[in-house]
């Protein structure tokens, strides 16, 4: 008997492959950074990989809680859009760049002052400990740029554009590639030549997010300058999804944490498997943006069938797409792990950890894709007491795994439970018509 998705059709399926194929592209490439980085410096030594495990989860960590500026930017603008309001569409957008600007300015001296204790509290050992305080030094001075453009990302998707960031991500990965390869092997450079290769490419992006979110404001006749309940409204959601993605981070620092202090091959061994899951997440969250623009679309324009169908068939396809690359990656380990590491050791044990990143895929994708439709939905409180919830129950099993010496399988065992834990949250919320509130901004 054939399966019975991919005979069937959606009359939502034209607008939702529109917004994920060039989303897949851009949102992969994202990762492409420290997964490049990885290859590049994990053939430095185990101590830099290591150094770069340590900064690199941190900055995960640190970029990845300011995700709200394109989050909240992007079902705020699908509001604004499926309600016909293009003016105010566009201010949401100009409003989230403003506060990104601030908000990065303030990170890059922040962080820099901190980071030698930042790196002290992730457990880094000492022969760890200088690569990961300069490749952590040096990037945090990219965080401007990183947070303008994730804002920028967030309105070109709320505006229903995929391919101008993936277009933007591709560039910017390309040139990262090439000017770490020139700093690090024909400079000389090391993992500081990595880090400044990121920064440089960071740059650019950022620039290029602005020119075209200032044009598209200018048709749309909207004002360049910043409102202040632009900024409050974007900064309020966003500060439901700040506890929300806070609660998450706070979960994979401590498993990197712990990770760190087994041994140093197993926090190599755990970067190079976190890596592959962060790029396979992302990947699998291409239809969670698309999630974010349609369904904001849709409820903006007070078509609450629209919403709702469109959701189950992005659940549909997620599903397929998650148990696909968990089967490609059971069957591409032994290719995977020998081109981040030169060590046998770090080698054998990452291959076992990547049967845990496989057999979780379709449930991660199921979690994702239900958390881009409550995103677009602008389902933001909720959104932060389940993922919060989810943590919470995930603490005490990481400490237990630290306490006892388990070792790094144990670790990621405590780790799916937590993948798990959000999905039930997320299950939860979409099985009501709770997150179905409609209008060109949500009002509760």
């Amino acid at each position: 008997m054939r399966p019975r998705l991919p005979a069937r059709r959606s009359e939502h399926d034209r607008d939702i492959v529109r917004l994920a194929v060039p989303a897949f592209g851009a949102l992969i490439a994202e990762p492409l950074y420290l997964l490049a980085d990885t290859a590049i410096v994990g053939n430095l030594g185990v101590r830099q990989l290591g150094g770069l495990a340590i900064a690199g989860i941190v900055l995960t960590a640190v970029f990845g809680i300011f995700n709200f500026l394109a989050y909240s930017t992007t079902g705020a603008v699908a509001r604004q859009l499926g309600a016909g309001n293009r003016r105010a569409a566009a201010e949401q957008g100009i409003d989230g760049i403003w506060l990104a600007a601030t908000l990065g300015v303030a990170l890059t001296v922040a962080g820099i002052l901190l980071a030698p204790l930042i790196v002290d509290v992730m457990g880094a050992s000492a022969s760890v400990r200088p690569f990961a305080l300069t490749y952590l030094r040096i990037s945090l001075l990219g965080a401007p740029f990183v947070l303008i453009a994730l804002a920028g990302a967030g309105y070109l998707r709320g505006m229903q554009d995929t391919r101008t960031t993936l277009v933007i991500a591709v560039a910017a990965n390309t040139l990262n590639l090439a000017l770490e390869v020139f700093l690090v092997y024909g400079l000389d450079r090391g993992i500081a030549g990595s880090a400044w290769g990121t920064v440089a490419a960071q740059v650019v992006a950022a620039c290029a997010f602005l020119v075209i979110v200032r044009r598209s404001a200018r048709r749309a006749g909207a004002a360049i300058k910043p409102r202040a309940a632009g900024v409050r409204s974007t900064a309020v959601v966003g500060s439901h999804l700040i506890v929300r993605t806070g609660s998450l981070l706070l979960a994979l620092l401590l498993t990197t944490a712990v990770a760190a202090r087994i041994s140093n091959v197993a926090v190599a061994a755990h970067q190079i498997a976190f890596q592959i899951w962060t790029f396979l997440a992302l990947a699998l969250d291409a239809i969670a943006i698309a999630g974010q623009a349609l369904v904001g679309k849709f409820l903006g324009a007070d078509d609450e069938r629209g919403a709702r169908a469109a959701s189950r068939r992005m659940l549909e396809l997620g599903l397929a797409a998650g148990v696909t690359l968990g089967l490609l990656t059971a069957v591409l380990r032994p290719v995977l792990v020998p081109l981040f590491t030169d060590s046998r050791a770090v080698e054998v044990l990452a291959e076992q950890v990547l049967w845990f990143v496989a057999a979780l895929q379709p449930v991660a994708a199921a979690v994702f894709v239900l958390d881009g439709i409550l995103i677009g939905a602008g389902d933001s409180r909720y959104l932060a007491a389940a993922m919060a919830g989810a943590t919470l129950l995930y603490i005490p099993a990481v400490a237990f795994v630290a306490a006892s010496d388990a070792g790094l399988l144990m670790l990621w065992a405590a780790f799916s439970l937590w993948v798990v834990a959000r999905l039930v949250g997320m299950a939860a919320r979409f099985a009501t018509d709770r997150w179905l509130v409609t209008g060109a901004v949500r009002r509760a």
